[in-house]
């Protein structure tokens, strides 16, 4: 989980100020945790709390979200997530935003099988964002997170997305230039993977998600969390990104992490 609070943390002070090169301070003060990591923690709270069958898991995770969000109004809510938020009748509202796949992580370190690991996607996902492009977006990070601390090489990871998901047909050089902020699934999602099928260790992986500019926290969490199960994280980076987080959501983190062991 730690992977996708990195790239938040990490990209938080360039997504309205894009860096497009690899050559930057990961972190600085002008860095912050944004919604990205509050609602990965709150999956997190959500998967925690839930039957140990799953059966509520979706009611359990507008509980979490909604529970948790609301103690963090500045983070950076989009418009119709931040109404979302603070609804006493919180229904899904056909997104396909990339929050859908920003938040989803979690989902890829608690299921033990590729297909538990996509009911427990649609679970969390659909509460909000039931837009087909936007449920396929989640289940596509929750999926490459599970297959990369399932030991799948490189090779094999883009060839499960790639015939499952998304056509990466390209590399981070050919579209650095042209990328630009969007917030979509359709267009985050194959790039923040991207950014992660071309890395050679954790932090690289990182320094390549923010290099395309874009929406980069939220594209930097995304490859974060599969880098993360890929590779692990240094003691180093983890110290200084929960450095970052309050006691609250840094208990949910260590919560969360003890119960299902990272890399």
């Amino acid at each position: 989980m730690i992977g996708a609070i990195v790239g938040d943390i990490v990209g938080s002070r360039f997504e309205w100020n894009n860096h497009k090169l690899k050559d930057f301070e990961l972190f600085t003060e002008q860095c912050f945790f944004t919604d990205d990591s509050v609602m990965s923690l709150a999956v997190c709270d959500a998967l925690m709390k839930c039957r140990f069958d799953y059966s509520d898991l979706s009611e359990q995770a507008v509980k979490s979200m909604q529970g948790i969000g609301r103690s963090y109004p500045d983070c950076g809510y989009g418009g119709v997530f931040g109404g979302w938020i603070y609804s006493d009748a919180p229904a899904p509202y056909n997104s396909y935003g990339n929050g859908a796949a920003m938040r989803v992580s979690a989902c890829g370190y608690v299921g033990n099988s590729i297909d538990e690991v996509k009911r427990l996607s649609m679970a969390v996902t659909e509460v909000t964002h039931n837009h087909p492009e936007g449920l396929k977006g989640a289940e596509a990070v929750a999926a490459a997170v599970f297959l990369a601390r399932s030991g799948m090489n490189m090779a094999e990871i883009r060839n499960y997305i790639t015939t499952n998901y998304y056509s990466i047909d390209f590399t981070l050089d050919e579209i650095r230039d042209s990328y630009r902020f969007n917030e979509t699934c359709q267009e985050t999602v194959p790039q923040a993977i991207a950014a992660f099928l071309e890395s050679t260790d954790f932090e690289d992986a990182i320094r390549n998600a923010i290099s395309l500019g874009g929406d980069s926290d939220t594209l930097a969490a995304i490859t974060g969390s599969i880098a993360e199960a890929y590779y692990g994280v240094t003691q180093k980076i983890r110290e200084k990104a929960i450095a970052f987080l309050d006691e609250r959501l840094s208990a949910i983190l260590l919560k969360f992490e003890e119960k299902y062991s990272a890399k």
